[in-house]
C-alpha cells in the first residue's frame, strides 16, 4: 500500500517575485567583489533583507548592511533597525549625514529642514571609503516616475551619477553585472514589486515591522497637505494647532517631511485591504520632498541618490 502523494502549494505571483529577486541578489554577489545592502528599517528594505537572508541561507549574509542616517529618523525605526541587525548577526555600518555636515562636506539646512538630499554625499563617501562596487536598494518602479525609468542594475560613473541614456539593456531578464574601473552599480531586486505585493509578502512571511506602520494615536499638525508627527524635528508654527489623531505611516523617511495618513488599520490584513483601494503611491501621498517638483527624484538620482 502506498501513501497518497503530498500536494504541493501552487506557485503564485509572490513566489515568482521572490524567485526573481533572489536570482538578482545571487547574480550581483557572483559578479561583484564588495557589495553592500542599504537598510533604512522601512518595509521595503526589511523585505530586501529578508530576501537576502533566504538567498544565502544557511550561510550568514556575504555582505554588510549600510544605513545612511540623516539624524532626523523616527526613533521607532532606528530601534527596529538595531534589533533586526542584531537578531541576524549582521554587520551594520551607519554613515551619518551629521558627520558629513561636521566635516564641511555638505551645508546644514537648518532646524526642521529636510536632509534627504544631503544623503547623496554621505552615501557616495561611504561607498568610496569602504570600496563597495555594488549597493542593493529596496526601490520599486511604482513609487516614482524616475524610478520607473531605472533598470534593475543601475550603473553609476566615477562621480556616482546616473545617466538614464547610458543604461545597459536587460532583455529576457539577462543582466550584465560587470563593473568597470571607477564605476559602481545599484541593484534593485524589488523593482517589479508593487506596494501591495510588499504588504502581501510581509503577511505571508510573518515579518516584523516598525510599529509606526500600524494605526496608533499620535500628536500631529496639518502642514503641506499632510499630517506631520509633532516631535523633535516638527514643532507647531504660528497658526498651526496640534491634534491627537489615529494615524499610521505608509512610508518611512525623515520625520520632518514624511506625512501620516488617517487610518484605523492595525493589522496586516487591514493594511492590505486599505492599500488595495489606494489610488496614490505612498511617496506621492506622504513625502513632501517628492511632491513639489515633477523632477525631484530624477534630479537627485542623477546626482547619486538611491
Amino acid at each position: 500500500m502506498t501513501s497518497a502523494p503530498l500536494l504541493a502549494r501552487a506557485t503564485d505571483h509572490l513566489d515568482l517575485l521572490e524567485s526573481h529577486a533572489i536570482f538578482i541578489l545571487r547574480e550581483v554577489v557572483a559578479e561583484c567583489e564588495r557589495p553592500v545592502l542599504l537598510f533604512s528599517g522601512g518595509k521595503d528594505s526589511a523585505v530586501l533583507l529578508h530576501l537576502a537572508r533566504k538567498a544565502f541561507a544557511p550561510q550568514s549574509l556575504p555582505f554588510p548592511i549600510l544605513h545612511i542616517d540623516t539624524g532626523q529618523n523616527f526613533p521607532e525605526v532606528l530601534a527596529f533597525r538595531d534589533a533586526t541587525v542584531a537578531a541576524i548577526g549582521g554587520r551594520l555600518i551607519v554613515a551619518s549625514v551629521q558627520h558629513s555636515i561636521d566635516q564641511g562636506r555638505v551645508a546644514d539646512p537648518g532646524f526642521s529642514k529636510s536632509r534627504n538630499r544631503l544623503q547623496t554625499v554621505t552615501l557616495l563617501d561611504a561607498i568610496t571609503e569602504h570600496g563597495f562596487d555594488a549597493a542593493f536598494g529596496g526601490a520599486r518602479r511604482d513609487e516614482d516616475k524616475a524610478r520607473a525609468k531605472e533598470r534593475i542594475l543601475s550603473f553609476r560613473d566615477g562621480f556616482g551619477q546616473w545617466d538614464p541614456r547610458q543604461q545597459r539593456p536587460e532583455l529576457w531578464q539577462l543582466y550584465q553585472g560587470k563593473v568597470n574601473p571607477g564605476e559602481h552599480l545599484r541593484a534593485f531586486p524589488l523593482s517589479d514589486w508593487t506596494e501591495l505585493d510588499i504588504w502581501q509578502y510581509i503577511e505571508r512571511e510573518h515579518m516584523a515591522l516598525p510599529e509606526i506602520y500600524f494605526a496608533h494615536e499620535r500628536d500631529v499638525i496639518f502642514r503641506d497637505q499632510m499630517w506631520l508627527a509633532v516631535g523633535p524635528f516638527v514643532e507647531p508654527r504660528p497658526g498651526e494647532s496640534v491634534e491627537r489623531r489615529v494615524i499610521r505611516f505608509r512610508t518611512v523617511g525623515d520625520a520632518n517631511c514624511t506625512g501620516a495618513v488617517d487610518s484605523t488599520a492595525s493589522t496586516l490584513a487591514q493594511i492590505i485591504d486599505e492599500i488595495s483601494v489606494a489610488n496614490v503611491s505612498e511617496r506621492g501621498a506622504t513625502r513632501a520632498d517628492d511632491r513639489f517638483s515633477e523632477t525631484a527624484m530624477e534630479d537627485r538620482k542623477r546626482e547619486g541618490y538611491f
